[in-house]
């Protein structure tokens, strides 16, 4: 299926819709040709609040989403009448709401992390819930669209690739699977996050007089397993809270099979991504930056080689809720819907072609 300007919109509702991801995925949705948001709903935290408006939560989307934010139940969801339903819910709300509204015959694209592992016994384990639907996460898709784009174009349930696994899977997937990588030794991840991936909950650490550069979860954090299943490489990662609202910069640290050049390392990259709009592999000596990635849905891979160590340094740069979000989300929306999947994330896209 095709989709072009000519054609009945694609009616989508954002469930969570007034946290940071639910504001992103408005913003891009308004953007987007082809889309129409018709409804919009709290989270299962937020679901007894009373009724707000998205423009009065967010200022920046006056006069662009208007729309008023209603409580979260399944039945307000299918009467809504949106075909794509977009979950930026806590992970146990996404467990509890996707397995009825696919029932009811709706594309779910979850944000959350409630059906990205595939094994269930990791969600008491990583994510302090017993999973209420494991049957689901062998038929969920995993959202990353660069590396799983033909799964994606049939798939009903979809589960959006973490932020920081993002940054790291793209750049190592495509090395590990040409076996330049010495599986032997762990790979060290260090990553920073701007606030905001913490979402607008209020806590200390991140209050403004607060919030500092410093680790925390290292070797703990519930993103390690996920980068794990997907990399299928022994990773150490330990996350960074940067005193900014949003990006995210990825170390790497990996160790080369014996004789694998700096070159071949960066050709595998090239060949791999040579078609993909987002994904910007960075000459050598010019490294990766937040800045050039901010409210973009780009991953900017910079990277240098010690041959002496057989030693690969990777440097991997999001913005951690568009590319780690809301973005990857809609992008992933586009290629199940048949639309470019650049439609709504670029100044100008190529409309109605499937890429």
């Amino acid at each position: 299926m095709q989709h072009t300007l000519n054609e009945t919109p694609i009616r989508i509702a954002i469930v969570g819709a007034a946290g940071y991801t639910g504001a992103e995925l408005a913003s891009i949705a308004a953007a987007h040709p082809l889309v129409e948001v018709v409804a919009l709903f709290a989270s299962e935290r937020a679901s007894n609040a009373a009724v707000r408006v998205m423009s009065d939560i967010f200022p920046r989307l006056r006069g662009v989403n208007d729309l008023p934010i209603h409580t979260a139940t399944v039945e307000a969801i299918v009467a809504c009448g949106a075909k794509v339903i977009f979950l930026a819910t806590p992970h146990e709300a996404s467990a509890e709401l996707a397995p009825a509204l696919l029932a009811h015959g709706l594309i779910v694209i979850d944000l959350s992390a409630a059906f990205r592992l595939r094994d269930a016994a990791a969600y008491p384990a990583h994510y302090g819930f017993t999973h209420p639907a494991s049957d689901l996460l062998a038929q969920a898709v995993y959202g990353l669209p660069e590396l799983n784009r033909a799964a994606l174009a049939d798939a009903d349930l979809i589960a959006c690739a973490g932020c920081y696994p993002t940054s790291v899977i793209l750049p190592l997937r495509p090395l590990m699977n040409a076996k330049l990588l010495n599986c032997s030794r762990p790979v060290i991840v260090d990553s920073a996050s701007g606030v905001s991936g913490a979402g607008r909950g209020a806590t200390t650490k991140n209050l403004f007089c607060e919030v500092s550069f410093q680790p925390y979860s290292p070797l703990q954090h519930r993103h390690q397993p996920e980068m794990r299943q997907e990399t299928q490489l022994d990773i150490l990662f330990t996350p960074h809270l940067l005193p900014l609202d949003r990006g995210i910069v990825s170390t790497i640290h990996v160790e080369l099979m014996p004789g694998v050049s700096e070159s071949k390392v960066r050709e595998t990259l090239a060949a791999h991504y040579a078609d993909e709009p987002f994904i910007r592999l960075l000459d050598a000596g010019v490294w990766s930056s937040i800045a050039a990635v901010e409210r973009t849905n780009y991953c900017d891979i910079s990277l240098m080689v010690d041959a002496a160590h057989n030693h690969l340094v990777i440097a991997s740069s999001i913005d951690n809720l568009v590319k780690g979000a809301a973005g990857q989300a809609m992008q992933c929306m586009n290629i199940r819907m048949g639309c470019a999947q650049t439609m709504g994330l670029l100044p100008a896209h190529s409309v109605g072609v499937a890429i």
